[in-house]
């Protein structure tokens, strides 16, 4: 009897179960487990979306800080892009592959069409500059057209970026490494839709403003909502401080010179930091492709 009791109670292989359910859930903890890199992707996200949400002052220098901010996310994004992991796991996921590329490929579109509607702008209002101290009123009048000719083209970027967001919105997305691309393409789109839309609420026409009786005080305050759409250096320098510069006082003209000279400078940093995340866009998808190159190898 005391031999079956030291048989039944003696546990000689209780030593091996634990390593083997140890190594067990170490091989099914690791592949799940986010990479640092991703952890400090969200942070960065995490900062932009409080960018976004900020409250003052539509501004240049806001608007710069978006866009630095936003280059910064993809370029931690690239290098999450680039790790053996992330290329591993990309190819075994080509569809929703196919819909990262189209995402990248339609906001390295309109990252480049906007390089060049800014790098027109800056030559025209270079040119604008030189026509004021001429006063030369013809030349302001065409440099007027042209910036409610930038507040369309604005406006159909804009149409762009917002018909993504169904798309961005559709797909199942269930992994860390997914979920993290996912709200890069979102806080993407909300620093672009406060460039595009800026500029050309900046830079829109507006109907004149018509205040009679009780409605006065109500229209006051909507003409107020409304001009604080736009980005406040654009806005500050409107159509109405343009015309007729002969009729204009010596300090007046100064003021605006000055506002002018001004947001040229503005105009240079934006187009700056758009270019670098421009360029930073067009290494995520590089990095995408190569992802996508490596699987279609892999099948032949």
């Amino acid at each position: 009897m005391v031999g079956v009791f030291r048989r039944s109670f003696s546990f000689p292989n209780k030593a091996h179960p634990k390593p083997a359910l140890s190594h067990h859930v170490r091989s099914i903890s690791l592949p799940s487990r986010p990479h640092p890199l991703i952890f400090h992707l969200k942070d960065e996200i995490a900062n932009l979306r409080s960018w976004s949400l900020s409250s003052e002052s539509r501004t240049a220098a806001w608007i710069c800080d978006g866009l630095n901010r936003l280059k910064t996310v993809h370029n931690h994004l690239d290098d999450i892009l680039n790790l053996p992991q992330t290329q591993e796991s990309l190819r075994h996921q080509p569809h929703w592959m196919d819909k990262l590329l189209e995402h990248f490929l339609r906001f390295v579109d309109v990252y480049g069409i906007f390089q060049t509607l800014i790098l027109s702008l800056k030559e025209e209002h270079s040119a604008a500059q030189v026509a004021m101290r001429r006063k030369d009123e013809e030349k302001i009048a065409l440099y007027v057209k042209s910036r409610k000719r930038l507040a369309r083209q604005m406006a159909k970027l804009v149409s762009t970026v917002q018909k993504k967001t169904k798309t961005a919105e559709q797909g199942n997305i269930t992994t860390d490494l997914a979920a993290a691309i996912g709200e890069v393409i979102g806080v993407t789109m909300a620093v672009s839709l406060a460039l595009f839309n800026g500029i050309a609420e900046s830079f829109r026409t507006r109907k004149p403003w018509a205040w009679t009786g009780f409605d006065q005080v109500s229209k006051k305050g909507k003409k107020s909502a409304e001009e604080e759409k736009g980005i406040r250096e654009f806005r500050e320098i409107g159509s109405e401080n343009l015309r007729e510069l002969k009729k204009k006082g010596k300090e007046e003209t100064k003021r605006t010179m000055k506002k002018m000279r001004d947001l040229e400078d503005w105009i240079g940093d934006i187009e700056t930091q758009s270019q670098k995340v421009f360029r930073s866009l067009i290494s995520a998808r590089v990095s995408l492709l190569n992802a996508l190159s490596q699987q279609q190898i892999l099948q032949k």
